[in-house]
């Protein structure tokens, strides 16, 4: 492992232990060259996946991309940053278990969005109006209608006539 301070490769392993939810190994590290210390995380990776883009460019699957928009989606927001690492292992589980290595990147802004859904309705919205690219108030209106029409009873709406 390479020292992010001075690019030493020689680093070593002071401490290993399980993360809270046992999805991977977090690692406290120190340089053998300048002293640094830093922690690295290790994950089962089960198959490179790699992300088709809107306009056809194939790149690979950044993990790391993926938890940076949700934790933009939740800033300020009290979510608890254990769900949010729950949420986005999960989604990155799903997509490497699904069989396929080409992954849409239209279908995992929709996991994201279903994710952010359970997880809290600002974030959801904050990361809808990124992703769909909304341009007008509209926009946001329909979204909030949609959201409002999903968490209302089907069998407590007044009939219509």
């Amino acid at each position: 492992m390479r020292c992010p301070y001075c690019g030493g490769d020689d680093t070593q392993v002071k401490d290993s232990r399980p993360t809270e939810d046992n999805t991977a190994i977090r690692r406290r590290r120190v340089c053998q060259t300048c002293g640094g210390r830093f922690t690295t995380f290790e994950r089962v990776q089960l198959r490179e996946l790699t992300v088709i883009k809107r306009n056809g460019r194939r790149v690979p699957f950044d993990r790391e991309k993926l938890m940076r928009s949700v934790l933009i989606a939740t800033r300020k927001r009290p979510v608890e940053p254990e769900r949010i690492e729950r949420m986005v292992s999960g989604l990155v589980r799903q997509l490497e278990s699904s069989g396929e290595s080409d992954v849409v990147a239209e279908d995992i802004g929709h996991l994201v969005m279903e994710g952010l859904k359970t997880l809290d309705d600002v974030a959801y919205v904050r990361f809808a109006s990124v992703y769909k690219n909304f341009r007008e108030a509209k926009d946001f209106e329909a979204l909030l209608d949609e959201l409002s029409d999903a968490d209302v009873d089907p069998l407590m709406m007044p009939p219509r006539t």
